[in-house]
């Protein structure tokens, strides 16, 4: 099978593999590949490193690496990762980079009291170790910081829009200025040098919009080459030659030198002291909503057509996936048309995406009636649903594993009847009749006369592992809608695990309690606002906008000190409905066999009648003793300490005791001591931070009236069609309280489930005979450590497969084990032929993938790693290892 697909991909056999061929532009090579063009990094997009998850930007790096090998060849295969733009940097970004085979890694941005401390120290290249689980130099990566940026040195932009004159040589002329550019770029060469530990430095020569004119620059490159070389014959020691990053790295490579060792990463960015670029962790909350939802969807796709067959085309959705990862895309630092346009291509591409399901789904279920998609159920909007007497509800799980899931449906009856595949109805407390909760005044409200629902019908489904399961729903009884909600604040609502207890004259929560583990914390949630600087501030003129959060105060405005609240409870779920403000709303609620407390927000329009800026963060305060720490995931994987007014590798200087305080919270973050651990698990990337002890604050919304001068050149204002008086945002978070010593058994799972959840498909009437009602892709649920990351078509007759093992090393007594999957047993509808390992990018043999190897300072080389046999069935995952796998197969 490997030769088959070496030959498919036009791999070349003389491949390198430790050496490149670097040499100066000026002296010709006439035999191709001649080292003249060179790719770098090659993911469909240079992504952001902090609104990111890791799964979208694992695939978006494979489409481009994909295209590279198709295109090119293996000599048009990228060494080198290359991120001079984003804004900050992510530990779990380096890994991934390293486990994609790339030799190094450069950057542009990171914080300006690092970078001072770096220089001085001639740290500005290191071996960054990137993971604490996985086996160095598995996840080591090289990493060097260029020196300007992605910018020239200053003094010498030669494009058209630049102002540096060019180099003129004619001595002869009035504006001879040889020796000036010489002296001056000798000048700078000395002093970069002074600050990298080798004799060889590397300078950026372009920028944003450059090479309009490439003629330009290239005539003054040549010119720059030639006149600095020829001060060699006075003495000079300086050597100016065209080179490539993998050409550099090289070199540093040659050099067989120890590199300092970094084992975090490089959040949060400032560029001066009360910059910091913190406030995109959250900017354009519904986008990277929407970002995430797509790729939940998108799995589903990929899995469906491995699963059902080649029955529909895919169309763009995998590309217009790719390209919101972007550093300008789900990042938020976007004007707003331009964001406009990242939501409209994955909308179409989803619409494509939609005809490959449906038909998918038909073929296994032998059902070929219209499907309906319901895509606004979260303000509870279904036009089927709402308006049918009989329906079908299919649900698919893209997770290996079974689940259970509530599904809340918007419906104008009071009484309903709900049928298993088996035909088992649903009961109640012995009643077949599943009643019905009214739509709360929020959701009437945000869901702007979309949908005309007063009820929802709520229950609870369990779908097998990556298939369906189909549940059909018949009204049984019309009427008026149910009886109101009591209007006072609740005591308490609690299910078999968890326990909440309410204030009775505030209507927030005071408290919860895990119930199975006896443990009880003190939990106080109320929302705020932080006033966002307009420039005018005596500190400094920098004013809050898309990449910066810069609040005029440490103190934040509380929005009410009180909640108006209502309660329902029914068999399937406790709900208490919060009212903080007529644009800040909240529904607390415990389902009945859900080990975590879910906090649905709805904030929006933030008002700015004051024509005041706001940034809305919620606040968790507990009694917890957490001693300035708390704990964030980077880009939904490993999890990285934080505490309070540090860093790790230099002594902070702190200048923004709010904003410098914020870091990236992917997919979750928790707070903890010796007993209890609080975790948040979050439905879409925010920032937050621990400003006070044992206190955890998320940043909701933000709506800014100021552009903060880093490149979008407009203020964060979001308005739509649906929304012309400022952007109605809704979102969940899930709550849990464990020990610290189990807390992952629970928190990695509902993570996950987050990122991938079932998608509902509807069909109107009754079912035909002989539909198959329910199907799972796997002969059995996948051990609860592993998790299947990608399935997905790779040719007519192989496909993609990525095992990933979702424990870290020392999280969990059971989870944190290597477990063995057999590849052979695993599909249900797929018969496994051949097997070949890829690298995590899927575009090179695992066995073939040769890197560079470094040596950190005071400390051993590392052994290169040892794989198992790719030709196995039987395939080993250790902690946070993600395997990937090439499968010849056969539909059974």
């Amino acid at each position: 099978m490997r030769e088959q697909v070496r030959k498919e991909q036009q791999q070349e056999a003389s491949e390198e593999a430790d050496e490149r061929e670097c040499f100066s532009a000026s002296l010709p090579k006439p035999a191709p590949p001649a080292g003249r063009l060179e790719f770098v990094n090659g993911g469909w997009c240079m992504s952001d490193e902090a609104a990111t998850h890791y799964s979208a930007v694992i695939d978006q790096m494979t489409i481009g690496l994909r295209f590279l090998n198709e295109t090119f060849g293996a000599c048009g295969r990228p060494r080198v990762a290359w991120h001079i733009d984003p804004f900050g940097h992510a530990r779990e970004h380096a890994s991934m980079f390293a486990q994609m085979g790339f030799d190094g890694f450069f950057f542009g941005r990171l914080d300006y009291q690092d970078r001072a401390r770096r220089m001085r120290d001639k740290e500005q290249e290191l071996l960054w170790r990137a993971s604490d689980s996985l086996t160095p130099p598995m996840a080591d990566l090289f990493t060097g910081i260029l020196p300007n940026g992605y910018n020239p040195p200053e003094g010498f932009c030669w494009d058209q829009l630049c102002s540096d004159p060019p180099i003129r040589d004619d001595p002869d002329l009035e504006d001879y200025n040889v020796d000036d550019v010489v002296g001056r770029f000798l000048v700078i060469a000395n002093s970069q040098s002074t600050v990298y530990k080798t004799n060889h430095i590397i300078m950026t020569m372009g920028s944003d919009f450059q090479y309009e004119n490439a003629n330009l620059w290239y005539k003054n490159l040549d010119k720059l080459i030639h006149y600095v070389n020829a001060q060699q014959a006075n003495g000079s020691k300086v050597n100016v030659l065209y080179s490539t990053p993998s050409c550099y790295l090289q070199e540093l490579h040659r050099a067989n030198l120890t590199w300092p060792l970094k084992t975090d990463d490089f959040f949060p960015y400032a560029d001066d002291a009360h910059d910091f670029w913190t406030g995109y962790f959250t900017s354009r909350p519904a986008l990277k909503r929407y970002e995430r939802i797509s790729n939940s969807n998108l799995q589903t796709c990929n899995q469906l057509e491995v699963l059902g067959g080649l029955t529909s085309r895919k169309g763009p959705f995998g590309e217009a996936m790719a390209v919101a990862q972007h550093h300008d895309a789900v990042s938020g630092t976007e004007k707003q048309h331009v964001a406009n346009d990242y939501a409209r291509k994955l909308a179409n591409g989803w619409q494509h995406c939609q005809v490959l399901v449906s038909n998918s789904l038909a073929a296994l279920s032998g059902l070929s009636a219209e499907r309906i998609y319901c895509d606004n159920l979260n303000v509870s909007v279904c036009h089927l649903t709402e308006s049918s007497k009989k329906f079908s509800v299919n649900v698919y799980n893209p997770l290996a594993r079974p689940v259970t899931w509530p599904v809340r449906l918007p419906v104008n009856g009071t009484a309903y009847s709900v049928s298993d595949a088996s035909g088992k109805a649903i009961t109640l407390d012995n009643v077949f009749a599943l009643k019905v909760v009214h739509v709360s005044q929020a959701t009437h409200e945000v869901r702007r006369q979309r949908g005309f629902a007063v009820n929802e019908l709520v229950f609870q489904v369990q779908a097998p592992p990556l298939g369906y399961t189909t549940y059909t729903v018949a009204l049984i009884q019309d009427g008026p809608p149910p009886a109101p909600a009591q209007q006072r604040a609740p005591t308490v609502i609690q299910n078999k695990f968890l326990q909440v207890t309410f204030d009775h004259e505030t209507g927030l929560i005071s408290s919860l309690n895990n119930l199975e583990t006896k443990q009880s914390i003190k939990l106080t949630q109320n929302f705020y606002w932080y006033n966002a600087s307009d420039g005018n501030n005596v500190a400094s003129r920098q004013p809050s906008g898309a990449y910066i959060f810069r609040p005029n105060s440490s103190t934040p405005v509380i929005i009410s000190q009180t909640a108006k609240t209502e309660i329902i409870k029914t068999s399937v779920v406790q709900e208490v409905r919060q009212w903080f403000a007529p644009w800040v709303s909240q529904v607390v609620r415990l389902y009945a066999d859900s080990r975590a407390l879910e906090l649905e927000w709805t904030v929006g329009p933030v008002p700015i009648d004051d024509s005041v800026g706001k940034e809305v963060i919620t606040r968790l305060d507990t009694s917890i003793k957490t001693a300035e720490y708390f704990y964030t995931d980077s880009n939904g994987r490993e999890v990285l300490q934080r505490k309070k007014d540090f860093r790790p590798t230099w002594n902070l200087k702190q200048s923004e005791p709010i904003a410098g305080n914020y870091y990236p919270i992917n997919s979750r973050a928790y707070i903890k001591d010796d007993v209890d651990q609080l975790t948040v698990v979050t439905d879409r990337s925010q920032g937050g931070g621990s400003i006070q002890n044992g206190s955890l604050e998320i940043m909701l919304h933000r709506r800014l009236l100021h552009d903060d001068f880093r490149g979008v050149g407009e203020p964060l204002n979001e308005i739509s069609g649906i929304f012309p008086d400022g952007l109605v945002v809704r979102g969940r978070l899930l709550l849990t309280l464990d020990p610290p010593q189990t807390a992952a058994d629970t928190h990695r799972p509902l993570a996950e489930g987050m990122v991938l959840q079932p998608l509902l498909t509807f069909t109107d009437g009754d079912l035909k005979p002989n539909t198959q009602l329910e199907f799972s892709g796997l002969l059995a649920a996948l051990p609860p450590a592993v998790h299947l990351l990608t399935l997905s078509q790779w040719d007519e007759d192989s496909v993609l497969l990525r095992l990933e093992h979702q424990y870290q090393s020392s999280e969990s007594k059971v989870s944190s084990q290597p477990v063995t999957v057999n590849l052979q047993k695993l599909f249900s509808t797929l018969e496994v032929l051949g097997v070949a390992e890829l690298n995590l990018s899927a575009n090179q043999w695992k066995d073939e993938m040769k890197r560079f190897d470094w040596t950190p300072e005071k400390g051993e080389k590392p052994l290169l790693k040892t794989f198992e046999d790719p030709s196995t069935w039987e395939v080993t995952l250790r902690p946070m290892e993600i395997r990937t796998f090439l499968l010849k197969v056969n539909l059974r």
